[in-house]
């Protein structure tokens, strides 16, 4: 079943668009998978960072719980993309972001987001090897959600 954002996952989207957008530069593409929570999230970060909704790929092959698509998504990008934001699902980020970043990161939360430089000119060329990518960011709505009280 492809379940909406419910309230906690639309504040999330906005808190870490927010606390994203103030990290880093906008980036040159945002894609999302055709699931409404990925999509919405999506639409979220492109009116924090001022990104034309036109402009949002949305990609119905990324809606799989495998990094292969993912990988194949982000090997097409156009190498004009210097930079791009994908939304997807918890399992193949997870093993992608293992598998191609530089630090082992156990469990990416829901709306947690990863930044991972690639040191090529080349979207195609990059490699599932520990250390080909540089794990730059690693951030998730609990960071900037004020502490409980015990």
């Amino acid at each position: 079943m492809d379940r909406p954002l419910k309230k906690r996952g639309i504040n999330d989207a906005y808190l870490m668009s927010k606390a994203l957008k103030s990290n880093i530069e906008k980036p040159d593409v945002f894609i999302a998978s055709s699931a409404n929570r990925a999509l919405h999230t999506g639409v979220i970060f492109c009116n924090t960072f001022k990104y034309p909704l036109a402009n949002l790929k949305i990609n119905s092959s990324l809606y799989s719980f495998s990094d292969g698509y993912l990988i194949k998504t982000i090997k097409a990008l156009d190498d004009s993309y210097d930079s791009a934001i994908i939304f997807s699902h918890d399992h193949g980020i997870n093993d992608f972001v293992n598998n191609f970043g530089n630090k082992e990161i156990l469990h990416v939360p829901t709306c947690g987001v990863i930044g991972i430089k690639f040191d090529t000119k080349y979207w195609k060329n990059i490699k599932p090897v520990k250390s080909a990518g540089k794990t730059f960011l690693f951030d998730f709505p609990k960071n900037h959600k004020p502490k409980k009280n015990s």
